[in-house]
């Protein structure tokens, strides 16, 4: 203790925060006294003490519940017995082994990595397979799953051909197998979706072309899978937790090493799982098509800026949110692949097919088409308007529409071999069939939306836990794909929209996918997910750290827009990194002074005062935020064309075609 002092241990977050400034003199005002500096060396002295009674711990970036999670345990560790059969005895030391070794709350003990590290190498190994008969035996018992087996068969060569090549590209070997559960909550009863009924009817297909593609990738790499649609099957994979009354994890080897599960799915895991769901938290990997955004995920903050969404509150670590696009960095790009169903063997018959000047409408029900019949009376001039809707939906469309009804996949594709342009209407937003028309050949005119579309100002977001801005009805496709395959059009502006189909009409485009939409390009990023993606040991920095290029944004401007204007990515992993003084006068970032708060557009800086705002709350860390005051500090990193999840040292190949 310091002389005339009353210093009780204080958080580590604040010892941690404390060892930084101290090894800079940067945190020292300008004008402290003598006194101050002597204080601050003999400080030196107790926090160095301080970090020899936890063990030799120096850090908890990364995981944001392990300061309050020791507070509770030394309090509490005596009201259940389980604690010391862990070994918890009182001390620090046990407090944190348990927590990092049992529960995952706090980074593992420096000496106790190696040996974690020794211990997963002895699992069994995970052997990528050749043959998706296994899969396709289990998905025919559940008769809710038969429009993915359908898909799957369909794809199963191009699938199976796809994990070939990724095995000559990549190392596949010594990786742990790991035992899966995918928890489809959108296909069970209890939602009351009824998608599975629907399916076949013109109903929506996005999530389940990413489940179904999920589930054959997971499958191939050669992990141990567990299919769940219902909540009884749920309750029965997890009985043996479920009975744990204990406030420990069950002993013994784990249950289950990764939880694939939608946003409705887990709510029925927590239902089922009660309070042993925090021992599984760091498990789950959320299928979540438009994207979660910290301040929604933040159950305090988004009770205190009141945001209404039945959909966030999770208190999840945001990377395990799961999109269908790569449209929110603070999330995870899983994807999904769009199926092709011509290849080499079919020149013949593409042979025998002619592109002409036809439009097919992107919209199967009548709705879609509404307050649009001026927009295709315009396109209707250049070309001729076909659609792919159900009979009983077509009374509001005009008669020059030619009807196909609902195509069968196969019919789908040899049609859009024979479309010059394929036509949004607006809705639905960010779905699969424009890469699909893309890869067919065809010109997507996509539809560009003035003011931008959001849950300000658009019913179908309100509910949604983003406050992202839609710039078109397909930003990835306007963003990452472009000209001459998509044009991005205002329809109200007759001239801009009659411009572009002059334009487009003039043009031969051959079909073209990029590479993350293939299978080869699923696997490929699922794999590295599932060895390197890790929120629970967190036993390495991923990404690497040498892919970090620091970006100061300008006041009001979020991380997203300032790294997308240097043709980079907002990469949230690397905010922990960026959140100490130490490490921004290594970037040039010169702090008098420093002081920590909670909120999004943090990590800042205050150029008034050349204050350096730093993040106390790590699950607030936000590529989205900003500050009409503060320039925010934003960790970008490069990306692999056509691999856009990963930074070019992530992966092995550098660029995709």
């Amino acid at each position: 203790m310091l002389p005339g002092t009353r210093m009780h241990k204080g958080s580590i977050k604040n010892i941690t925060s404390s060892l930084h400034k101290s090894k800079t003199m940067n945190v020292i005002s300008m004008n402290c006294n003598f006194l101050l500096n002597n204080f601050a060396v003999n400080l030196i002295n107790f926090i160095i003490a301080e970090f020899s009674d936890l063990c030799g711990l120096t850090s908890i970036d990364g995981f944001p519940y392990c300061e309050g999670k020791i507070k509770w345990l030394k309090e509490m560790w005596k009201s259940e017995s389980c604690y010391a059969n862990y070994g918890v005895n009182g001390s620090t030391c046990s407090f944190i082994k348990y927590l990092s070794e049992v529960e995952s709350f706090c980074p593992l003990l420096p000496e106790r990595i190696k040996m974690i590290a020794a211990a997963i190498s002895l699992k069994p190994k995970a052997k990528f397979l050749t043959s998706l008969d296994g899969l396709l035996a289990v998905l025919a018992e559940h008769e809710e799953l038969t429009w993915i087996k359908l898909r799957i068969e369909r794809m199963k060569e191009k699938w199976i051909t796809a994990v070939k090549a990724l095995a000559k590209k990549h190392n596949l070997e010594n990786r742990p197998q790991k035992k899966i559960l995918l928890h489809l909550g959108l296909l069970t009863k209890e939602s009351g979706f009824k998608i599975a009924e629907n399916v076949f009817k013109g109903g929506p297909l996005g999530e389940l072309v990413q489940w179904s593609d999920l589930i054959t990738s997971v499958y191939l790499l050669g992990h141990n899978i567990i299919l769940s649609t219902s909540v009884d099957e749920l309750k029965r994979y997890l009985s043996i937790v479920t009975g744990n009354k204990d406030g420990c994890p069950i002993r013994g080897d784990k249950l289950l090493d990764l939880i694939y599960i939608d946003i409705v799915g887990l709510k029925q895991l927590k239902s089922v799982l009660g309070t042993s769901f925090t021992h599984y938290r760091c498990l789950l990997r959320v299928l979540d098509s438009f994207g979660t955004e910290p301040e929604f995920n933040h159950a305090e903050y988004s009770k205190i800026k009141n945001h209404a969404s039945p959909w966030g509150k999770l208190n999840l670590i945001p990377k395990q949110f799961y999109n269908m696009f790569p449209h929110t960095p603070d999330n995870s790009f899983l994807g999904f692949v769009v199926e092709e169903y011509f290849n080499e063997n079919h020149i013949a018959l593409l042979n025998t097919i002619s592109r002409t000047n036809k439009a097919l409408v992107y919209g199967k029900l009548a709705d879609y088409w509404k307050d649009k019949i001026p927009f295709l009376d315009i396109v209707r001039k250049y070309a001729e308007i076909h659609g792919t809707f159900h009979e009983k939906h077509n009374v509001l469309l005009p008669n020059y529409v030619i009807n196909h009804g609902i195509l069968s996949g196969h019919n789908l594709q040899l049609l859009l071999r024979e479309i010059k342009i394929f036509v949004g209407l607006g809705f639905p937003y960010e779905g699969p069939a424009p890469l699909e028309a893309i890869a067919n050949g065809c010109i997507f005119l996509n539809i560009r939306f003035q003011p931008p579309k959001s849950r300000k100002n658009t019913l179908f977001f309100q509910g949604k836990p983003t406050f992202r801005e839609l710039p078109s009805q397909h930003p990835y496709a306007e963003m990452y794909i472009g000209k001459p395959h998509v044009w991005t059009v205002n329809i109200e502006n007759r001239s801009e929209v009659e411009e572009a189909l002059r334009q487009m009409m003039k043009q031969e485009v051959k079909p073209h996918l990029p590479y993350e939409f293939t299978c080869e390009g699923m696997l490929e990023r699922l794999n590295i997910f599932i060895e390197k993606q890790d929120f629970c040991l967190q036993r390495e920095i991923w990404p690497p750290i040498n892919a970090l290029r620091v970006k100061m944004a300008k006041p009001s401007q979020s991380c997203v827009e300032v790294c997308q204007k240097e043709q980079l990515i907002c990469e949230p992993a690397f905010f922990y990194h960026l959140n100490k003084v130490t490490e921004l006068k290594r970037y040039q970032i010169k702090c008098n002074t420093s002081k920590k708060e909670h909120d999004l557009y943090l990590p800042a800086f205050n150029r008034q005062n050349q204050m350096c705002l730093l993040q106390s709350d790590y699950l607030l860390f936000s590529c989205a935020g900003s500050h009409e005051v503060y320039n925010r500090i934003c960790p970008c990193r490069d990306y692999v064309k056509g691999q856009v999840a990963f930074c070019q040292a992530c992966v092995e190949g550098k660029e995709h075609n």
